[in-house]
């Protein structure tokens, strides 16, 4: 007889939420900094944003393992290239323009290098030509991997590597790689250092992975973080705490592991009021809608964050304004509005062009949308 094919698998809604909310993080993460470096006020408000990566790392997990049913490896690969891959490559246009003719601006460690060698070393790195996408690189090792986790996820092995993974990230920071650390550098040197910068994440980040795949592997267990969340929300604002004065006594922060708190927080909150979210339809549709922009997002978003700096000759981490802490609130959130809202106009308006030329077109190869 022959097998039974495995059924379906959807997207959970609350996981979709989950992703939503994520890129509105990592969006918040970037234009909402204020301060001056190593003062107590930036610092607690980086730990607050920041780090919003590992949630989406955490998703990359528990979506893996969720539509693992239908595994296979080349095809897995071939999708991957389709819908993370290609995306990626195109929406890298406007950063390669802005290396080329504002290097100086946009902060391009490659500039003076031919194009024909500064084009391929900014793509397979991401970290400058678009600062988030060096996650791309990142997760690509995810994927070469991925059939080496499922192995073990069957072997009954990969879980039980959980505490030491979680331990790498504790004590394996992320990895650094500002343009300012690579001043005076070779470009070979310059390559060498955002490569180690990607190689470093994956480790760091591998333990949110994992941690990803178990909770898909085991859903009720969402059940026990809600149940449990008095005690995840002080683990949470402990290490917070702990990570703060690190960061003012010693320079050393690490925004994962709060993080990873509150990513249990959220999934219980999210898991527990699920229905209630979807029996409120404009709710529900206005994060569905973000999520399934979520890629998108997060592969324009920047651009439109130095488009907004530009304009208004601002830094990366906004100044104090009058040394007024509610001003300068409302010009972070004025930020984040622009940015957020920009990214999602033009990757609306993208989207409809591209259907207008062909309406069969997968705009997700293209916009990742």
């Amino acid at each position: 007889m022959e097998e039974q094919k495995p059924k379906k698998t959807k997207i959970l809604n609350y996981i979709n939420v989950f992703r939503g909310l994520a890129i509105l993080l990592i969006i918040m993460g970037h234009t909402m900094q204020f301060g001056d470096p190593s003062t107590l006020s930036n610092i607690i408000n980086c730990e607050m944003i920041c780090g919003g990566t590992a949630l989406f790392i955490f998703i990359s997990g528990f979506l893996f393992q969720h539509l693992a049913y239908k595994f296979e490896y080349k095809n897995y690969l071939s999708k991957k290239w389709t819908n993370v891959v290609m995306p990626y490559l195109i929406t890298a246009i406007p950063g390669i323009l802005f290396c080329i003719f504002c290097p100086i601006a946009y902060k391009n460690s490659f500039y003076g290098l031919s194009l024909y060698i500064q084009i391929p070393a900014l793509l397979t790195i991401g970290r400058v030509h678009n600062i988030p996408t060096w996650f791309i690189p990142m997760i690509i090792i995810f994927f070469i991997f991925s059939a080496l986790f499922l192995f073990l996820e069957k072997k009954n092995i990969l879980y039980k590597l959980l505490p030491l993974l979680l331990l790498l990230t504790l004590f394996l920071p992320r990895g650094v790689a500002e343009y300012e650390s690579t001043l005076g550098l070779s470009y070979a040197a310059k390559y060498i250092v955002y490569v180690k910068y990607i190689l470093c994440n994956f480790v760091h980040f591998l333990s949110l992975y994992v941690f990803g795949m178990y909770c898909s592997a085991n859903k009720p267990i969402m059940d026990k973080f809600y149940d449990k969340r008095f005690w995840i929300w002080a683990a949470m604002l402990i290490t917070a705490g702990l990570d703060i004065w690190a960061m003012y006594k010693f320079q050393y922060s690490n925004y994962t592991v709060s993080k990873i708190f509150l990513t249990m927080l959220v999934l219980a909150y999210l898991k527990h009021y699920d229905e209630f979210i979807l029996s409120h339809k404009k709710t529900n549709k206005t994060l569905d809608f973000i999520a399934k922009y979520s890629f998108g997002l997060f592969f324009v978003h920047w651009y439109w964050f130095f488009i907004y700096n530009q304009i208004f000759h601002l830094p990366t981490v906004m100044p104090m304004v009058n040394g007024s802490y509610l001003q300068t609130f409302g010009a972070i959130l004025l930020r984040f509005a622009f940015v957020t809202i920009t990214s999602l106009g033009s990757l609306f308006i993208g989207k409809f062009i591209l259907q207008k030329i062909n309406p069969e077109i997968n705009t997700r190869k293209y916009l990742g949308i």
